[in-house]
């Protein structure tokens, strides 16, 4: 059976001390000594590093990497960091910095978790996002000295059921730490964030692993304490996505598409909804530079007609390619290469609307529902479906 003492805590961390030790003093007075905390301080300058030292010093399952940068790693480098080269137990799971640990959390994971099981913490969140059937709204305020502890502890046992267990998956989750390294954690693509949680939660699902979350574990999370946040208004608890976060989540969004052929998609409760990945190529006549960096995340490979000069396929790569580890020049051709692609799918650049954008955006849905091989027209889009083999599971293993 499963023990406190089998559980790590990965909690990567920049510029966010403040959160840090409000976060593992609640884990230490409600998770007890027994636990481990695996931090990483990603090139802190608000004196995190020195913290971590002084805290390996007294307490012996604190432990701690730190990125000297001159840059920022992110937390999809370090996460797999910490879980492979510093956490020593059966169990890892991934923990933010502005999480409060509820009592009885790590009982109900212990209750709850097995092998190739994801088991999230049920989230109790202020009123900053929409509300959801996932998690539970309550203002327990967004800052530590803020805090309403007493008043948590008091309505944990309202939100509480012990039969009550819904399939989905968020920070903070839990699992065996041969079932994340065996798929080969986090991908890399999207370093240094955004978007590396939701592949790594399709590859979850589709390597057959039950995603579940516990209504009888919680944390408090005052949410978006990190690089995401700008403060526009503290006193008025008014904060704005960071301009560095808007640009890596931009680059994110792109590269997930790239790579599984879609939006993030998931239900009510955050299961991943997977459409399937077909290998498509898209041959476009009258293309010009906006028209490709739109459709080029779209396909496994893009086929620009002779009219599209090589000049601008090395201008879009050279702009784009520090924005992805993908090699853009196997996914860019000119109309004259061969077209190897299971399907095809053509269109004149002169005639492209919006209604078509959105179609391409749906296509792995469309081609689904087709259920069979052949040719048919959408707007102005010409489809042929030669096969129909699908790749979602080739992704599932870095």
């Amino acid at each position: 059976m499963l023990t406190k003492s089998d559980i790590s805590f990965i909690q990567p961390s920049r510029d966010n001390l403040k959160y840090l030790k409000w976060s593992y003093e609640s884990i230490r007075k409600n998770g007890g000594p027994e636990p481990h905390i695996c931090v990483a301080d990603d090139f802190s300058s608000d004196g995190t590093w020195e913290w971590c030292q002084e805290m390996m010093k007294k307490d012996p399952n604190f432990k701690a990497i730190r990125n000297d940068g001159p840059t920022r790693l992110g937390h999809t480098i370090l996460y797999d960091r910490l879980i492979n080269e510093v956490a020593t137990t059966k169990v890892v799971g991934i923990y933010h910095a502005d999480m409060y640990l509820c009592p009885g959390a790590l009982e109900s994971l212990i209750k709850n978790l097995k092998p190739k099981t994801v088991v999230s913490w049920t989230r109790i969140e202020p009123p900053l996002h929409p509300d959801g059937p996932e998690k539970i709204l309550w203002d327990g305020k967004t800052e530590p000295e803020d805090f309403l502890e007493e008043e948590l502890l008091i309505e944990i046992p309202k939100f509480t059921s012990k039969t009550k267990i819904t399939k989905g998956i968020f920070a903070p989750w839990f699992l065996y730490k041969e079932d994340f390294t065996s798929i080969g954690g986090h991908d890399p693509l999207y370093a240094p964030q955004s978007k590396e949680d939701s592949d790594i939660f399709n590859r979850f699902l589709l390597n057959g692993y039950d995603l579940i979350q516990t209504w009888e574990g919680f944390v408090y999370h005052m949410t978006c304490r990190g690089s995401r946040r700008n403060t526009v208004d503290k006193a008025k608890n008014i904060f704005e996505d960071s301009p560095e976060w808007l640009e890596q989540n931009m680059r994110s969004t792109r590269n997930f598409i790239r790579k599984w052929g879609h939006f993030v998609k998931h239900d009510q409760y955050m299961k991943p909804v997977i459409p399937p990945k077909y290998d498509i190529g898209i041959i476009v006549k009258n293309c010009n530079h906006s028209l490709l960096h739109a459709l080029e995340p779209w396909c496994s490979t893009i086929y620009v007609d002779e009219t599209s000069d090589k000049a601008m396929i090395d201008t879009y790569i050279t702009l784009e390619s520090p924005n992805t580890i993908m090699d853009l020049y196997s996914r860019i051709k000119l109309y004259d290469n061969e077209k190897q692609n299971e399907i095809l799918v053509n269109v004149d650049g002169l005639n492209m609307n919006q209604e078509d954008y959105k179609i391409i955006m749906q296509l792995p849905d469309i081609i689904k529902d087709s259920g069979s091989v052949g040719s048919f027209e959408l707007n102005n889009l010409k489809v042929d479906i030669i096969k129909m083999n699908e790749y979602q599971n080739e992704l599932i293993k870095l």
